[in-house]
């Protein structure tokens, strides 16, 4: 047993300890493609989704040196076919690749580490082996020696490329001599399976190892449910914590992964279970950092886009050309694309119809409220010009509201359409609620909005309660069309929309906004009414 080859089952066997979520069904799919034509496996996924759990759960599952039936007896996968053909048969070459890291002078002489270590660690299991030169010679002798293949799992094979681009060029050739000789490398792997959170870097408009069938958070197929917790698993968890699932959906829910409607965060889920507390967790991840340098880039029309995804929007992303760095940014979709892949956006492809042909369009938003606090967060500390110009108008548009300056606010909502923000032609009432939520934008760190709310005898538009003990009042928006806007604040009352926020006890803003698209001008009506606890 040693570190990189054969490194035994004790890491997944900490792992499951605590309380797991069954994910062995994936073994099945990987014994599935083994010394097939299908066998190079790449499965990509935000920080945090589980993918070294997954690793290490391959490397117990496959190492010859370790017995694991113990292990896996009690999961799904023992009652897979393919089974007992399969389990502890391999040599297995397992690398961590942030692990790595420090032993590389920042990933400066990874290749030659690599070598050397694999090396080393054949010869000391193996000592009749003759080490080469070049590793796939080494490999091809140990496969002739001791009559087993080997299955190699590379977790998180893009950091290398992520931390330290220079490098990039090396390290891929080294990739490409494993995997790209057909040959050679059917003699040596039974199967390969990476992890990342960038798909493979593409070489022109074709992946630099081009054997690896890609499965991306983009487009996972078979491995959907494997990307993170499915919502039958979270429910599950919920109800043996005690906790509430209701909660957990709105924080952690939201990622749209192939047919997968309802993904969650793995590592958030686990963190709030066993604190009770429904937060963010991503701010103790490095990815957190990066947010404001992609946001704040001059791609053009990124902060148009950036503002509508903040005030709850989803937007039309074309992802296929991204080139799957994070240097090489050549239109604003190459950045919404990075962070889909980082897990800030989720995406979803809706198929359109035009005579016998389908068309495919892709859309991407801000998935929960855990990924929509850190945007909040970065909202202010950008540098944008724009979204300053933005945040500094929708913060005077919030106190001209709450001080009740119903002129100021009507002109506000002219002042963001100059913005190229909100729509520049208004046809419905949809259109005047996107300006709305616009025009508010900076204020969604101080309240929660929800829209179309059923609330006494029929649905409010637009409310914003505050999230926290606060002296700011919640504020009821009912929007009209070619409509005096005082029949607005008349159907909040007659339709007792405030019923909603009975439990509030404080000042509530009934907010009354009307677009005449004759005149093309915007009035508005505000009352304040008090509710007692």
């Amino acid at each position: 047993m040693g570190t990189y080859l054969n490194p035994g089952n004790d890491s997944f066997a900490k792992i499951i300890q605590k309380k797991y979520v069954d994910k062995t069904g994936l073994i099945g799919l990987i014994n599935s493609s083994i010394d097939t034509t299908d066998n190079l496996i790449c499965v990509s996924r935000p920080r945090r989704f589980g993918k070294s759990y997954a690793a290490q759960m391959l490397c117990a599952y496959y190492d010859k040196t370790c017995d694991s039936n113990g292990i896996f007896s009690k999961y799904l996968i023992s009652s897979d076919s393919s089974y007992i053909n399969h389990i502890n048969k391999y040599d297995v070459i397992y690398l961590d690749m942030t692990g790595i890291k420090p032993y590389t002078q920042k990933y400066k002489t990874l290749v030659p580490f690599l070598i050397k270590i694999i090396s080393e660690e054949i010869q000391k299991q193996y000592s009749q082996v003759n080490i080469r030169e070049d590793l796939s010679s080494t490999l091809v002798d140990t496969v002739e020696t001791t009559g087993n293949k080997f299955i190699i799992i590379i977790d998180e094979w893009d950091a290398p490329i992520r931390e330290n681009p220079a490098i990039q060029e090396d390290y891929l050739e080294f990739l490409r001599s494993l995997f790209k000789n057909s040959g050679t490398t059917s003699r040596i792997f039974a199967a390969a399976y990476m992890t990342g959170i960038l798909p493979i870097k593409k070489d022109a408009s074709q992946s630099a190892i081009s054997d690896f069938r890609e499965y991306t958070i983009l487009d996972p197929r078979e491995y959907s449910e494997y990307v993170g917790f499915t919502e039958e698993e979270v429910r599950h968890l919920c109800e043996q914590k005690n906790r509430s699932f209701t909660k957990i959906k709105r924080w952690y829910d939201g990622y749209t992964v192939g047919e997968k409607h309802s993904i969650y965060n793995p590592y958030s889920v686990m963190c709030a279970l066993e604190s009770g507390k429904y937060t963010s967790y991503w701010k103790n991840t490095s990815a957190v950092e990066s947010l404001l340098t992609y946001i704040d880039m001059d791609e053009d029309g990124l902060q148009q886009d950036v503002a509508k995804l903040i005030a709850g929007e989803k937007i039309e992303v074309d992802p296929y050309f991204f080139q799957n760095d994070i240097e090489t940014f050549r239109s604003k979709d190459d950045v919404l694309t990075l962070l889909i892949h980082l897990g800030y956006l989720t995406y979803e492809e809706v198929e359109d119809s035009y005579g016998d042909e389908d068309i495919y369009t892709g859309y991407a938003w801000i998935p929960n409220e855990e990924i929509r606090t850190e945007f909040e967060k970065i909202l202010r500390k950008s540098s944008h010009k724009q979204l300053i110009e933005l945040v500094k108008r929708s913060d005077q548009l919030l106190k001209d509201t709450i001080d009740g300056n119903e002129a100021s606010v009507a002109a506000a909502f002219e002042d963001v359409r100059d913005l190229s923000y909100a729509p520049t032609y208004y046809n419905d009432e949809q259109s005047l609620r996107y300006a709305v939520k616009m025009a508010y934008i900076s204020s969604i760190d101080q309240y929660a909005r929800v829209e179309e709310l059923p609330s006494g005898h029929g649905i409010a538009d637009v409310v914003f309660i505050p999230k926290r003990r606060s002296p700011l009042p919640a504020m009821i928006v009912e929007l009209k069309w070619n409509k005096p806007a005082e029949g607005a604040i008349d159907q909040i009352k007659n339709r007792n929309y405030p019923a909603i926020l009975k439990d509030y006890g404080g000042d509530i803003l009934l907010v009354g906004v009307t677009y005449d698209e004759h005149s093309k001008q915007h009035t508005c009506q505000i009352e304040r009414i008090s509710v007692k606890l």
